[in-house]
């Protein structure tokens, strides 16, 4: 019997999930859809400040890895052990809890010891603020031209990251910083969170 996820080494977890890039696919939306459904039905009582669909999925035509990202904002006296049952309760896994400086829980679904099932995603969750990953989005929504830059990025880190996802998210890091802060500017803080 093979090692469960739990037991397996930052490098053998690398080796059976490796970074996969794919064509857009139309129907992540309706992945996110139904996922949001499902926790915003089963998270009944917990406060949920804002929920939405990011990273590479949620831009229409960007080549991305087939996992659809969520950020699941909450707010501070979210009764966080209850919120973290309630999501394994629902097959998420807890993969990353850090409280300090800011709040910052990572659950995935969609994993299995034989490699990734037909859906995966991401769940992260946070405190509700002005989080750049939703600047980040809609920036790339609107400027087509920069999502085909971004997508030539990953296309051109693929090979060589395929087996080290932190080496990866490093390597697009600067790129994804720049026109976060930039979209900062042209959105004028939308998504700054309001009394």
């Amino acid at each position: 019997m093979g090692k469960s996820l739990s037991e397996m080494s930052l490098e053998e977890l690398w080796e059976l999930f490796p970074i996969i890039l794919k064509e857009h696919n139309p129907a992540y939306k309706k992945w996110y859809l139904a996922e949001k459904e499902n926790i915003i039905e089963n998270l009944e009582g917990i406060d949920i400040a804002r929920i939405n669909h990011i990273g590479s999925t949620s831009v229409p035509g960007l080549i991305a890895k087939p996992t659809v990202d969520i950020l699941l904002e909450i707010y501070r006296d979210c009764n966080l052990a209850e919120l973290e049952s309630r999501l394994m309760n629902l097959g998420w896994t807890l993969m990353l809890s850090i409280d300090k400086p800011d709040l910052k829980l990572e659950f995935n679904k969609g994993y299995t010891p034989k490699g990734f099932a037909e859906k995966v995603y991401h769940l992260h969750v946070r405190y509700y603020a002005n989080w750049d990953e939703l600047y980040f989005r809609d920036y790339l929504i609107a400027h087509k031209e920069v999502a085909n830059e971004y997508g030539k990025l990953k296309l051109s880190l693929w090979k060589q990251y395929e087996h080290n996802r932190d080496g990866y998210t490093e390597a697009k890091t600067q790129f994804v910083q720049k026109y976060s802060e930039i979209a900062h500017t042209e959105l004028e803080d939308k998504y700054l969170p309001r009394p």
